[in-house]
């Protein structure tokens, strides 16, 4: 029961993006097609998942043995750029038309402050290992949600009567606002 909790919590109650504003610039920038969308939110929970439970076990049994737990946050990055490499060239081998779609933002989940930052929280919230593997699947999958939802929304925005100078961008902006104040509002009654 406390993991199907956790998971629910960090799925939409503490939600990455929008509790805790990580992932803003996957946000903003492949939320204008549902597929692209859903096609980097599948591949940020393989990153996540398999960087949660790798960046686990070398801290626990490399990096604490060892003494040398300042080392984690190079160590995660090495891991997580090392799996974005990975899923880079298995994409581009597999399926070259997902891998053209995603255009730059596939390197990118490298820099994904969420990616580093369930890591980081894994570590530092005492996981165990089957704790951060839930994280691992229940961040990206909250993550997968709102870019899909959030990128359903900007296509009708697109084509709605919106006033000049809020085109683009700015109603973007003021679109993930109110989906961050819903989610707020499950905090309160959760």
């Amino acid at each position: 029961m406390k993991l199907f909790g956790l998971f629910i919590a960090l799925t939409f109650v503490n939600n990455v993006v929008l509790s805790k504003f990580y992932a803003i610039c996957p946000l903003m920038g492949l939320s204008k097609n549902p597929k692209n969308a859903l096609n980097m939110g599948i591949a940020v929970i393989f990153v996540i998942f398999l960087s949660s439970i790798i960046t686990w076990l070398l801290y626990y049994y490399v990096l604490v043995p060892l003494d040398i737990t300042y080392m984690d946050l190079i160590t995660f990055i090495l891991v997580i750029a090392s799996l974005v490499q990975f899923l880079e060239m298995f994409l581009k081998k597999t399926s070259p038309d997902i891998y053209k779609s995603m255009g730059v933002y596939l390197p990118l989940i490298t820099t994904n402050c969420a990616v580093l930052g369930v890591a980081l929280d894994n570590i530092t919230a005492n996981y165990n290992l089957l704790e951060a593997a839930v994280a691992g699947i229940a961040v990206p999958l909250g993550f997968l949600i709102v870019i899909y939802i959030f990128a359903t929304i900007r296509q009708r925005l697109d084509i709605a009567d919106v006033p000049t100078s809020f085109k683009g961008a700015p109603i973007a902006l003021i679109t993930a606002g109110i989906m961050a104040c819903a989610i707020m509002g499950i905090a309160g009654v959760v």
